[in-house]
Order: structure tokens, then sequence, then C-alpha cells
């Protein structure tokens, strides 16, 4: 009951349609009193004028809204609906009341009557919304189901062309534009020149077939149309002139007989009241038949519905199935976008941080190169230096050249393997460098030295200068002698702990000695040789071979031993004076 309301709302809704001349939604309460009075009459249902007045009573004389009206067309009409009624009448009443407004003017290569039937297949084959519409979909099956009943060749590649062209801003086409694009000979042009006539395709099965009358016994020419619960015939294909119906259910069956009174391909419908004779064209003709009408019978006793309603439904589970497809596939676009965009936005996020990276890299890299190069140039005036003082220490051992005249050949032979170990040089940097650190600690040690030295000769001197003063001053100066000698104390005191200071940097000097003589002493020919020329090495530092001083100068002209000694008799003559 539900499917058959609704094919009813769709042919109803063209012509509340069409009664809505300003297109406000609403119509007038006379024009829905004719209206309702039309559908009673044609579905067979009992009209009560009064309810209608009864359920707009609040609104008798403004226009009546198509929400206010379908609550009274579903209670007092479509609810007693009963398939007793003649679908054909129902559409053509619907029909009457919307072709004229709707029709398009310009001429059509179709009848009328062909472009009712086209809107009748509308209504079947459109989408179950309002507006009714009728997708891209269904007209092409509608085109292609016309075409081969006509016998004509589809042309799918002006089809898909004209799908191409379709407005993107519709989602289908209405009634009226269909029986336009059908009614314009856009796809059936040549069917059109024949005259050929629209048949509703959706009939189960439609021909001439000859009648055996019930009275007369005698054989008519009908026109038979098989629909999934009845068999009507008619005059003619035109179905004006309706002769009878012969009405299916789960009870009636069909059975071929053989050929007799001259008749051939004759077969049997049985059904509770009446049993129908008839005579096909041929038995191809007659077995489709016997095969239609047998399949249609056991639709009734399965109860499912028609097979091209089935279809429908088919196609449109198959098209919802296929948006919601199409719907999960831009989702998933979307969500893939949107992964992508927040890729994107980490991978310029990532680029940026690599090019910052790589311009850190490079003004690092920079300033290391110029680090680099600073060290270089130190290094150099560290070469240059040590040039000139090795230039100063040969100069001093030319001027003792005379005293040392039995080691000249010995002094040869090492500058020989002096030049030999310049080639170790590059692997000597770092120990002559850490050799270099050294170096200024002991000289700024020693010149702290050498400046408490001056201190201490300047007070000596004005000690002795005070002794010979008058022994009148002495008492003064004996108390002046007093602060100084404490000064003086303090002053050993700092020189002691400036010794120990010294002799730390002597310690680390040492060790970095040896490191460099580790450097130097790679190979064992070159150890052996400086093991043996050891008392050479030291010619060329001035001073004994006991441990020595060193300065910013190089190597000092006495040890420390002479030092020590220079200290002693220092204080011994301190003492006795």
């Amino acid at each position: 009951m539900g499917s058959l309301k609704d094919e009813l709302l769709k042919a109803i809704w063209h012509a509340f349609t069409a009664l809505d001349h300003d297109h406000s939604g609403k119509v007038s309460k006379s024009q829905l009193k004719v209206l309702s009075h039309n559908l009673c009459t044609v579905l067979k249902v009992p009209h009560d004028p009064v309810a209608l007045e009864e359920h707009f009573r609040d609104d008798d004389e403004g226009p009546v809204s198509n929400q206010g009206y379908m609550p009274y067309l579903n209670k007092f009409i479509l609810e007693k609906v009963q398939d007793n009624f003649d679908k054909i009448e129902f559409n053509r009443m619907c029909w009457t009341l919307c072709v004229k407004k709707n029709l398009t003017k310009n001429p059509l290569l179709i009848t009328e009557e062909d472009a009712f039937k086209v809107w009748v297949i509308f209504n079947f084959l459109s989408e179950d919304k309002y507006p009714l519409i009728i997708v891209t979909e269904e007209i092409e099956y509608l085109l292609k189901k016309l075409t081969e009943a006509m016998g004509g060749g589809w042309q799918q590649e002006q089809f898909e062309h004209y799908k191409v062209n379709f407005d993107d801003s519709k989602d289908g086409l209405s009634a009226w534009e269909l029986i336009e694009l059908i009614g314009n000979g856009q796809f059936s042009k040549a069917l059109t020149n024949k005259r050929t006539r629209i048949y509703i395709a959706f009939n189960l099965s439609q021909g001439y077939m000859m009648k055996k009358g019930h009275r007369r016994k005698n054989w008519t020419e009908r026109w038979f149309v098989l629909k999934p619960n009845i068999i009507s015939y008619y005059v003619s294909e035109d179905l004006n002139d309706k002769k009878g119906d012969i009405l299916l259910d789960e009870n009636c069956c069909v059975e071929s007989l053989p050929d007799k009174d001259g008749k051939k391909c004759l077969f049997l419908v049985k059904c509770f009241d009446k049993t129908f004779e008839i005579s096909a064209s041929d038995k191809k003709k007659k077995q489709e038949w016997i095969q239609a009408i047998h399949s249609t019978i056991h639709l009734l006793k399965l109860g499912s519905p028609p097979p091209h309603k089935e279809a429908r439904q088919r196609r449109k589970e198959l098209r919802k199935k296929q948006l919601a497809e199409q719907e999960e596939l831009e989702r998933q676009m979307k969500e893939l976008q949107a992964a992508n965009e927040s890729k994107q936005l980490e991978l310029e996020a990532v680029r940026k941080k690599l090019e910052e990276a790589a311009s850190r890299a490079a003004e690092e890299e920079k300033k290391r190169l110029q680090t680099q190069v600073e060290l270089q140039a130190r290094f150099s005036t560290e070469l240059e230096r040590e040039k000139l003082i090795r230039q100063q220490m040969e100069e001093q051992v030319a001027q003792k050249s005379s005293e040392l005249e039995q080691y000249l050949q010995r002094v040869r032979e090492l500058e020989d393997m002096y030049l030999r170990l310049q080639e170790a040089l590059e692997d000597e940097r770092q120990a002559r460098q850490d050799e270099e650190t050294v170096r200024k600690l002991q000289a700024r040690l020693l010149e702290e030295e050498s400046s408490k030295r001056a201190e201490l000769e300047k007070w000596h001197l004005e000690q002795q200068q005070a002794i010979q003063m008058t022994e009148a001053e002495k008492q003064e100066l004996e108390n002046q002698r007093v602060l100084k000698e404490q000064a003086l104390q303090e002053a050993m005191e700092q020189l002691e702990q400036l010794e120990l200071e010294r002799k730390q940097a002597l310690e680390q000097y040492e060790e970095v000695k040896k490191k460099l003589e580790m450097a130097t002493n790679k190979t064992k020919s070159w150890k052996d040789k400086v093991a043996h020329h050891e008392g050479l090495i030291r010619l060329i530092e001035p001073g004994s071979k006991n441990p020595h001083l060193i300065t910013n100068w190089g190597p000092a002209a006495f040890t420390e031993a002479e030092l020590e000694e220079r200290e002693k008799n220092w204080k011994e003559k301190k003492t006795t004076e």
C-alpha cells in the first residue's frame, strides 16, 4: 500500500503544482474541492465534502497550503484507496490538470498522447523527493529502452556528450524537460521520422493476438497488454477502446493447447471464474506470452513486486550505494588532503629548520675556517719568531765558536740532522703550542722575578747608603731598616712563592719537553741519534747541562743552581753588613 501511495502522490503533486499559479505553495480552497472530488471519483473513494470544510474551517477565505492539504489527502483519500481503480484514468485526470500550464509551446515530434506516456514513465522513474526530477542514469535507461522497443540503434556517444554538457547546477530533469528532450528528436530522430508511436516501456508484454469470445465463440483480434496483476485487451494499440481485463492472481494458470478449428499457437489462461483461449501469431510469440504470464503469476504467489519495479529499486539502491561510496571517497580524499596539507606544513617546518641548521652550520664553518686561518697565521708568526730566536742562538754559538772548535764537526752533523727533522715539524706543532703556553707562563714569572730582584737591589743600595750616614741618623735609619727588613722579608716570601711557581712551571715545561721529544723521536734512527748527540743538543741551548731556566728569548744564561748560589751569597753579604 505504501508503494501505491507514493506512486499516486507523484501524479497528484503535478496536479497540485499546476493549480499553484503564483508558485507560493498554496492553492485556494475552491480548487482543492474540485481536485479532491476528481481524485475521489477516479480512485473510487467515497467523497465527503463536509470533511474538507471541517478540515479548513479556520481558513475559509484565504488559500490552503500544501502542508495543510496533505493531512486531509492522506486521511480521507489515499488511506481509503483500494487497488480497484483504473490507473490510466487517474493519470489522465492529473495530466489534464497540469499539461496546459507546463507543456512547452515549441512544436514536438511526438504527439500529446506520447507525451502523456512519457509523463507516466517519468512519475515511475523519478526520485522519491520533491520537486520531482529524473536523474541522468534513469534518463539513459529510459531512452535506451525506448530505442530498443522501436528497433533503433542506441547512440551512446551522443548521450555521453549530452551528459558532459548537462547543467551541473541541476540534479536531473523535470517531467516537462524530459518530454521536450524526447520530443525534439535529439536521441530518437530516425524513429520519430517514421511516425512510430511510443508505448509505455514498463508493461511486461504487449502485442496483437486472437481471442475467442465467451458468447459468440468467434475469434477477434485484440491488442493485449500484460501488467503486473492484469491482462488488458483493447481494440487497437492506441488503447482508446478497452474491451476487457483478465484479472490475475495466485490461483490462475496458463496452459499450452494443441492446434484446433484452424487456429494455431493456442494457449489457455484459467482464472477463478473464466477461462480465456488465445491464439498467438507464431510459436515464438506463444512461448513468450506463456512464459511472461507464468512469471507474473509466480510473482503474485510469492508476493514479489513486478520485475520493472524490482529493477527500478535495484537501480536506486545501486545509485545510493554509489553515492555513499562517492561521499566516502570524497571524505577520504578530504582527509587525505587535510593530512597532506598537514604533512606539507610539517615538511615546510622541517625544511625551514634544515635551512636554519644549514645556515648555522655554514656560519659555524665560516667561523671555524676563520679561526683556522687565525691559528695558521699565529702559528706562522710563532715559526718566524722561533726562526729569529734560532738565529740569535746561532749568533751566540758563533761568538763562542773559538771555545768550541773541537765540537764544530758534531755541530755540523747536528745541523744536518736538524734539517732532516724539519720534515717532522708538522707533528710537533701541537706540542709546540703547549710549550709556548708554558713559555709564556715562565716569561711572566721571570718578569715578576726580575722586577722583585730590581726592587731588592734598590733596597740594598739604599741600605748601604743609610749605613754611611751619621750616627745621629743611625737610630732613625735603623728603624727604617727594620721596616725595610720586614718588607724585604715579605718580598723574600713572595720570591719563594715565585720560585715555587717557577719550579711548577719548569715541571710543566719538562712535561711539554718530553712530549716534544716523543713527537720528535718518531723513528728509531732519530731516537738513536738524538740519544747519541744529547750533549750537542745542549750546546744549542746556552748554559750548562744542568736544569736551566727558560725565558721569552730562549734558555737563560745561568742555571737554577747558579741562581740559588747567588741568592746564598747575597744573603751572607747582607748578614755580614
